[in-house]
């Protein structure tokens, strides 16, 4: 197994939750308990632990004139797998939110769109025009 990374976040209602991780994202449910599950997203471990005082922190910065969600998580994907995704959602009727070109022209260009969960987390889904530019810097040294 490669490295991959690891995402604990509390949620409203698990079973509300595991429906839209399995049957509108088509993600694996891997373990679960009574009050929580582990979700794979594509080969990362994002588990979600019902609580009962849920309270979310869901602020607001701007990138490029749009208002974007400083807590958000998502995937970086190769434009094919994103299409597909995107496509997939689109035929499930379910909105997408920000859907943009970011840093054109720029190092780091990439399309991005972000959809909410149940719990009102938003999952941000990427392609870069250059996979190597991920974590290529902005600036030259």
């Amino acid at each position: 197994m490669g490295q991959s990374f690891h995402l604990a976040l509390q949620c409203r209602n698990k079973r509300e939750t595991k429906l839209f991780y399995k049957n509108i994202l088509g993600f694996n449910i891997g373990r679960e308990g009574e009050k929580w599950i582990d979700v794979n997203m594509h080969g990362n471990q994002l588990t979600f632990t019902e609580v009962s005082n849920f309270t979310p922190l869901f602020q607001l910065y701007t990138l490029e004139n749009h208002d974007l969600p400083v807590f958000h998580f998502g995937i970086i994907l190769n434009f094919r797998t994103w299409n597909h995704v995107y496509n997939n959602l689109y035929d499930k009727g379910i909105e997408v939110g920000i859907e943009k070109e970011f840093f054109v022209n720029n190092v780091g260009e990439h399309t991005s769109f972000f959809i909410k969960d149940p719990n009102g987390y938003n999952i941000e889904f990427k392609c870069f025009k250059d996979e190597n530019e991920v974590f290529r810097s902005l600036r030259r040294s």
